[in-house]
């Protein structure tokens, strides 16, 4: 893992995204590249007469972002990390798909909007978005990850299908830059029921052609795949959950308001996403 790529807006949520990239460029020796989005008013392209924004004040405007991503950078990053910053005009969702391809990003890092529940975090945002169509991983933040280590991941799959494998193998050269533990899990519930030696049988069939670091295999019955997912990793304080997404649905299948608003805000784990191709 080379590259890093942070879209940042100066909120908190893209503060907490890089504290974390901070923290996984130093234990990867990775470069960080932040990158801020600006849509721009149809006056400042223009530029034409009857607009009510100058040229004087579009170039104000744009060095004070320029201060800020500075500011920004002294702020949450050593001095000897190699840290990037650009400043875009472009749809945010698009801007951030379109540089990473730029800069052959490894791996993208954003902060999640501020709310209690998934639906709120990750439907009907750039962050959603993002997570539905990058060719990329991306890793999603959702509080302050001042004691973040990288010692528990948890792969949460239905270990079925031959196309999940191409995001395993993604997933494990992620967590092969961390010697990470890796807990695979397969929840089972009252409607999709399997036999702990069934799905067992399932998970290792799975694995067999990867060469593994130090994992466990883990059967979770609860009374949904969400439920458990996220009960599981609260169990063993896990470091972050990776989960593979589909293109046309994001993760709203996964993570709904019904089961969320029983959740603490603690109970919230950093989240890594990779795209089924």
């Amino acid at each position: 893992m080379k590259k890093i790529l942070v879209p940042i807006d100066f909120s908190k949520k893209s503060e907490y995204a890089a504290k974390m990239a901070g923290k996984i460029a130093k234990k990867s020796g990775s470069v960080v590249y932040l990158l801020h989005m600006i849509e721009l008013p149809t006056g400042i392209v223009d530029m034409g007469a009857g607009t009510n924004f100058s040229i004087p004040e579009s170039m104000l405007y744009l060095r004070k972002v320029k201060e800020r991503i500075l500011e920004f950078k002294e702020e949450f990053f050593d001095k000897k990390q190699e840290v990037h910053h650009s400043i875009r005009f472009q749809n945010p969702y698009e801007g951030i798909l379109k540089y990473a391809d730029k800069i052959e990003a490894n791996i993208i890092i954003m902060g999640s909007k501020g709310h209690s529940d998934f639906e709120e975090i990750l439907i009907g945002s750039n962050t959603e978005k993002v997570v539905r169509t990058s060719k990329v991983p991306v890793i999603i933040v959702k509080k302050d990850t001042e004691n973040f280590k990288m010692k528990n991941l948890v792969f949460a799959s239905s270990f079925k299908n031959d196309d999940k494998k191409e995001v395993f193998k993604k997933f494990l050269d992620f967590a092969n830059s961390f010697n990470s533990k890796i807990h695979l899990l397969k929840v089972t519930t009252p409607s999709q029921f399997e036999s702990t030696h069934d799905a067992t049988e399932k998970v290792k069939s799975f694995i067999k052609d990867f060469s593994l670091p130090k994992h466990t295999i883990n059967i979770y019955n609860d009374t949904t795949i969400q439920k458990g997912i996220l009960n599981f990793s609260r169990n063993i304080n896990a470091d972050l959950i990776a989960l593979s997404t589909h293109g046309r649905s994001g993760l709203s299948h996964l993570f709904s308001s019904s089961i969320s608003k029983n959740l603490s805000k603690k109970a919230l784990k950093p989240m890594l996403t990779i795209k089924v191709e």
